[in-house]
């Protein structure tokens, strides 16, 4: 026993203990082994209270759906937050969304409200990709166009070097729900390349990480994931990535040609099983659990949805929070990393308000923040330690 109890200590003590039974180290964690809380329609500003009011009257849900609004984007990343969405209208020669109905109905109603906006109507008259919820009635943005959006995500960045990955969320409109005039523009494979565009100017290849990063010299990205894996955070701090949001005809368009992503900005949300499968969205933590668990368990990347359309905030009702922090998705998307105190103390973040953790599915035991019951690791799952 003497000897065995000697041979363990040299063991641990030259590090040599096999990696199921030691901590991993901050160096050694790799991006999909953490989790974070990011926020959902990251822009968006409530409609102006004569504005919501009116829309209350004809839609109520609706008008209880859009009722939050977020901080700038700089001061979400100063508390914690690692990832946004960003909502994109195609506007080539610019003006299609200056003169929103809403705002005309608002200077009759509220004329110093809508004086506040003309500052933003002035930069919607600029061409380029616009950031807005729904054109006419739910315009109200704190960041009016992609490149701005980039352009504050590049900046902060910059001033802080070792973050973890951000990941943004680009989610492409071409339809109005509800009463408008403007009619969106169609995106075609140019208006996606603009996109693509956009971004790469932005971030130069030191400062993003794109599919091509993670595929390396494997075939396909599910193969590279299952085999390589996504790289350690040692690698990749101080970077961005994107992901497109669209799961319909436009995912299809963007992966036209490239069914590997060869050369593109965004990765896309896909059955695991698809050739470019890294990343998948799946919004509902309560309903997708499994599926999340099994997902992240082959390697993927998931973003999921705490709350929406403001009921948990209302109903001041955690339960699909603690679902998405136990399933193991690594994006916790969520409107209230702060609590709105017109509804309750509702909140999602994480311990300490710490920008990441290690996921629950990657450490033994699992972090037990939230009071959920505990997940069980598989076997041969490495206890991790945050920073």
């Amino acid at each position: 026993m003497r000897l065995l109890l000697c041979w363990l200590t040299l063991l641990i003590s030259a590090n040599l203990l096999p990696a199921q039974h030691r901590s991993l180290t901050a160096q050694e964690l790799r991006l999909h082994q953490i989790q974070m809380v990011g926020t959902h329609n990251s822009y968006h500003v409530a409609p102006a209270p004569d504005l919501l009011q009116t829309i209350r009257l004809l839609a109520p849900d609706i008008a209880d759906a859009i009722d939050y609004t977020h901080r700038p984007l700089a001061e979400q990343f100063d508390r914690g937050i690692r990832q946004i969405e960003l909502d994109l209208f195609a506007d080539s020669h610019g003006g299609l969304f200056a003169t929103p109905v809403g705002h005309r109905a608002l200077r009759q109603s509220d004329p110093s409200a809508a004086e506040r906006e003309t500052v933003l109507l002035n930069r919607l008259q600029s061409p380029g990709m616009k950031i807005i919820h729904s054109p006419d009635f739910d315009y109200r943005t704190t960041v009016a166009t992609l490149h701005e959006a980039l352009q504050q995500v590049r900046n902060w960045s910059q001033q802080h070097p070792n973050h973890v990955p951000i990941l943004i969320l680009l989610e492409l409109k071409e339809t109005v729900h509800g009463p408008a005039v403007v009619r969106p523009l169609a995106f075609n494979a140019q208006l996606l390349d603009a996109v693509d565009a956009e971004i790469h100017a932005v971030f130069a290849a030191p400062h993003r990480l794109v599919p091509d990063d993670i595929r390396g010299e494997k075939a396909t990205l599910r193969e590279a994931i299952f085999h390589q894996g996504w790289p350690p955070l040692s690698k990749c701090r101080g970077k961005a990535w994107f992901a497109l949001d669209n799961e319909d005809h436009l995912r299809e368009l963007y992966l036209a040609g490239r069914p590997n992503l060869a050369g593109r900005a965004m990765f896309v949300s896909v059955d695991p099983q698809h050739p470019a499968a890294a990343f998948q969205k799946l919004n509902d933590p309560v309903r997708n659990f499994a599926q999340i668990q099994a997902a992240v368990r082959s390697g993927l990347i998931v973003r999921t949805r705490a709350d929406a359309d403001t009921r948990q905030a209302r109903q001041n009702d955690p339960t699909r929070r603690d679902r998405a922090f136990a399933s193991g998705a690594q994006y916790i998307s969520t409107d209230y990393p702060e609590p709105d105190a017109r509804f309750s103390d509702y909140r999602v973040q994480l311990p300490g308000n710490a920008p990441f953790r290690v996921n629950p599915l990657h450490s033994f035991p699992p972090p037990s923040a939230f009071k959920q019951r505990p997940t069980k690791p598989q076997s041969g799952h490495w206890k991790a330690i945050t920073d």
